[in-house]
């Protein structure tokens, strides 16, 4: 089999788009050293470190008419790489559908709230074409949550659709804490459904009984406000996964108190390194944690869970093994094999 993946998110700096793609791309050529797999995309890309031989960079537009490149551009360079399929990891496939293709539709959030996401309007507009057209032969999704969303919204039928779960990159794992100053942990994209505000004034209530600070890690997208200064809060951007491996270790409680999820790796790297997580209870993070972690429905629970473990901080160590339990349940060789099923059920399909 000779697969061409979209290496468009390869683009960013960093978030769950990316570690999708870069992940799943290596683990993909991993198990499967049979097949010949090509990251492509109209952009310029970073390949994974450490690539296996049979994971290669395709090539891009090599002349202004590739450069509408769903269009036009990607079918030729398909047809250069004698690619028999495509999986479009960021919702888009060529528009022409002259070979099999899988589409991931991580999540319906560009569907939901058009203030999650100022910048998605042409998701909005040429996803759903490309699925109930049929030109992506298969559909996938990270979690059954958001498979049952797709079928009623899209009006897929459910053989059309397969749930496959991410996983956490090998690189976190519990570390040694370091000694220092109790805090909170965010860590993931700061951007609107994240209730990064709700965070914010969860921290202040609790802040007022308990000496804890609250670190927010990760990309600022443009469409987030930038967050005034405070003290306690350390809004520190980007860090390396090692860095955020030191974090997770050393953090009081992990809290992703996100709005809507497709499936919330972040809360999956955290419960990986042995974390005591609070989240919400969005239904793709309940099918991820299933019960490994502390979930709040309301900005009242959401205090008291962070209050709870900032009075009895010994809880943490009390459900660790649970934590990790869960997380030992993925793994991208898992997920690359059931995603490797779904693109030979597209071939059957097409």
């Amino acid at each position: 089999m000779r697969v061409a993946i979209d290496a468009t998110p390869l683009t960013l700096s960093s978030g769950g788009l990316r570690r999708y793609t870069q992940e799943l791309s290596a683990a993909l050529a991993e198990n499967f050293p049979q097949d010949q797999f090509f990251l492509v995309s109209d952009q310029t890309f970073e390949m994974p470190g450490a690539a296996p031989l049979n994971l290669r960079r395709g090539g891009g537009p090599r002349h202004p008419a590739e450069r509408r490149w769903w269009l036009w551009g990607a079918d030729r360079e398909l047809r250069r790489l004698e690619a028999g399929l495509f999986h479009g990891t960021d919702f888009a496939v060529p528009y022409v559908p002259r070979r099999p293709s899988v589409l991931t539709l991580h999540d319906l959030s560009p569907w939901m709230d058009p203030a999650w996401h100022i910048d998605a309007g042409r998701v909005r507009r040429r996803t759903p074409l490309l699925i109930t057209w049929g030109v992506a032969t298969m559909i996938l999704t990270p979690s059954e949550a958001v498979r049952k969303q797709a079928i009623e919204k899209f009006r897929i039928r459910p053989e059309r659709v397969r749930a496959v779960p991410h996983a956490a990159s090998g690189c976190f794992r519990p570390v040694a804490p370091r000694p220092g100053p109790p805090y909170f942990l965010y860590a993931g994209t700061l951007e609107p459904r994240k209730n990064i505000p709700g965070l914010l004034a969860a921290w202040r209530e609790v802040r007022r009984e308990h000496a804890v600070d609250l670190v927010l890690a990760g990309r600022r997208r443009s469409d987030f406000a930038q967050l005034s200064a405070e003290p306690g809060v350390q809004v520190i951007g980007e860090v390396s996964d090692q860095r955020l491996t030191d974090l997770l270790a050393g953090t009081l409680a992990f809290v992703y108190p996100s709005l809507y999820e497709g499936f919330g790796l972040p809360v999956l790297e955290a419960m990986q390194c042995g974390a005591y997580v609070i989240t919400s209870r969005d239904p793709a993070i309940t099918e991820v944690v299933q019960g490994a972690a502390v979930q709040a429905g309301s900005h009242a629970e959401l205090v008291r869970a962070m209050s709870d473990i900032a009075a009895h901080p010994e809880w943490a160590a009390a459900c660790r093994e649970r934590v990790l339990r869960r997380a030992a349940d993925f793994s991208w060789r898992r997920t690359a094999r059931l995603t490797h099923e779904v693109y030979e059920e597209a071939q059957r399909r097409f």
